[in-house]
This record gives structure tokens, sequence and C-alpha cells, in this order.
């Protein structure tokens, strides 16, 4: 696994927006604020083409100009790390337009972002064995005053700390609006962790996941070479992190079940879920817990759910790629990563 170097004082971060980009509102206003921010903190900033750009269904732009304006940012030596605008729908589509061997020739940078990014930071991983970082995108560091997870962020790009350990309460409902474009997050809900088993957890593995609703759009597409990359590290074994955005109970029950026959589940060390976007949800007697527990209890390995992942904020910024020992006592996490 390759790991980028770390992002010094007086670095350059790249903003690129291979998903959506900030051209309305709340969403310029928090980025805008964002730069201001991470300006203030001594870091230098290169904007993409895109970043204020609406010209594309689901994404900043076309596929073919937001690939190329990935693949360009890749590539300059000047620009350190890269963060994703947001998040979006279609970012699949500019795949086909990424030239993933010259991504895995170039000297690595870290690429930070979540959601539909998914589609690079675990192609990253798998397609070009590079780490990235699956955590809060630009428009998010625009907050006033930061959440200590975007503290958490930064300290994994600048290397200051590899350790995450969750937060005690989370946003069921957001007040950031194009009223209130700057509004931290209403975090107004205890966590409650879900063990399976039900008693402290301790384990490792290599850390690769994501977005449930990006992960089964590439199952089976040639973009898959998931099966090489568990069999590589099946001495490590692997820790999957999942969440999920649109997909409902039973879409999160047959997204497993696809990853499972496609054969991604093998040498599973354990499983880190985060609470989805359709927390609480019961259909036809299938809750989120149960739809995951239809496969992943067939592996006879921890399941750590309800997790700080994903969409119903604060996140765990998580390396993807990289080693992590995962240690739960009673409604404690703590995620301990190493660059090996």
């Amino acid at each position: 696994m390759k790991y980028p170097p770390f992002l010094k004082q007086n670095g350059t971060i790249g903003f690129v927006a291979p998903s959506f980009g900030c051209n309305g509102s709340p969403y310029r206003e928090a980025f805008d604020n964002a730069q201001k921010k991470l300006s203030e903190r001594g870091f230098r900033l290169s904007l993409g083409p895109n970043c204020y750009a609406g010209q594309g269904i689901g994404i900043s732009n076309t596929p073919q100009k937001c690939a190329a304006e990935l693949m360009e940012a890749w590539q300059k030596q000047d620009i350190d790390c890269l963060i994703s605008c947001g998040g979006g729908e279609l970012m699949c589509e500019i795949l086909e337009y990424l030239d993933f061997d010259r991504l895995a020739e170039t000297p690595p940078k870290w690429y930070m972002g979540y959601s539909d990014n998914t589609n690079f930071t675990f192609l990253l991983a798998t397609l070009c064995d590079t780490a990235s970082v699956y955590g809060p995108n630009a428009a998010a560091f625009g907050m006033e005053p930061w959440h200590p997870s975007l503290e958490d962020a930064l300290s994994l790009l600048i290397g200051k700390s590899l350790c995450v350990s969750g937060y005690p309460l989370w946003e069921k409902e957001s007040l950031k609006d194009e009223t209130h474009p700057l509004a931290p997050y209403h975090t107004t809900q205890p966590r409650v962790l879900k063990k399976f088993p039900d008693r402290d957890l301790e384990f490792s593995g290599r850390l690769l996941g994501g977005c449930m609703d990006c992960l089964v759009n590439l199952t089976g597409t040639r973009f898959d070479r998931v099966g090489d990359f568990v069999k590589k590290y099946k001495d490590d074994g692997i820790l999957w992190f999942l969440e999920a955005c649109d997909l409902n109970v039973f879409g999160i029950r047959r997204a497993m079940w696809q990853m499972e026959q496609a054969g991604w589940f093998a040498h599973t060390k354990g499983f880190l879920i985060g609470r989805p976007l359709c927390f609480g949800q019961e259909s036809m007697g299938l809750n989120a817990y149960e739809a995951i527990l239809s496969t992943a209890s067939r592996h006879r390995v921890p399941v750590l759910m309800d997790v700080d992942l994903g969409h119903l904020p604060p996140m765990m910024p998580l390396i993807t790629g990289s080693m992590a020992h995962v240690r739960s006592r009673g409604n404690d996490i703590c995620i301990q990563m190493q660059l090996r």
C-alpha cells in the first residue's frame, strides 16, 4: 500500500469537483468560508476549474471535464493533497475517462471526500494500491465553529494523529440552509453503538469501504478488482467500513448480498457500519440492523453498528487502505490506524 506524504505547513490544498461543485447556496458560501479558514491555518489553495461549476447532471460538469480536472490536479507537483468539493450522484460516469495506470505511477497525494467520492477513494486502493481518506468534503470546513470531526480530518492529512474515537452526539436534522450556510452540525442525538456479539470488541484489519450506494454500483464492472485486492492482503484481513445514503433497508440487504456473492467479503476480519440515512426505518419486518446482519453474521466476525460514519454527521475520517486496530469498550470506540 502506498501512502502519500503528509500535508506540511504552508503546503497546497487542491480542490476538485469530480462530483457536485459548490455553485449554489448554501454550498458556495460554505466553500468560500472553508477557503478562508484553511488559509488562516497557513495553507495555500488551488482551485480546479469545476469547483463552482454546475453544468453537469449529478456532477459539476461533463464526465470528461470532471475526469480531466482530477487527472490534472493529481499530477500537479505543486499540489500536495486534494479535497473534493462535495458528493453527488453520477461520479461513476467519470471513471471510464480516468487513466488509473497513470494515477498509480504518479507520486501519490492524499485525496479526501466521502459519499459519491467512494468512486475514487475505493478505487485508489483496489486499483492503484494507494491510500486515501474517507472524510468530509470541502464545504464542511466552512462551518462556524468547526466540529471536532473536522479537526480530526485535518489531523490525518497533516499526520498529527492517526487515531479517532468517535463523538458523543450526532445530527438527525441539519440546520444548514440558504439562510444559515455556515451552521455547524446540529448534534442532538446520543450515539449508541450496537455490537454483534453484544460485548466489548477488539479486532484488526485493513480498512476498505465507503458508501454502499456506490460500491454496489461498481460490483461486477471492469473496475471491480476487489477479489485481487482481498487476496493480496488476506494475511492482514479486510476490515469493511460501510454506510448508506439513498438505499432503504431492503436496498442495504440486497447490496450486502451482492457484494458477498461477488467474493468481496472473503478474508473479512470485521465490519464497521455507519448510521444509514434511513436510520430507524423498518419495512415488512426488516430494519437496518438485520439488513446488515443477514449477510455479515455468516462470516462470524465482529460487527459494530451505528458508528460515526457517513451521511448522518459527524463522521470519523478513516484512511482507506491502512491497517486499523478497533477497540470498543462499552459505548466507546477507538480506531488506531497504521501506515503499513
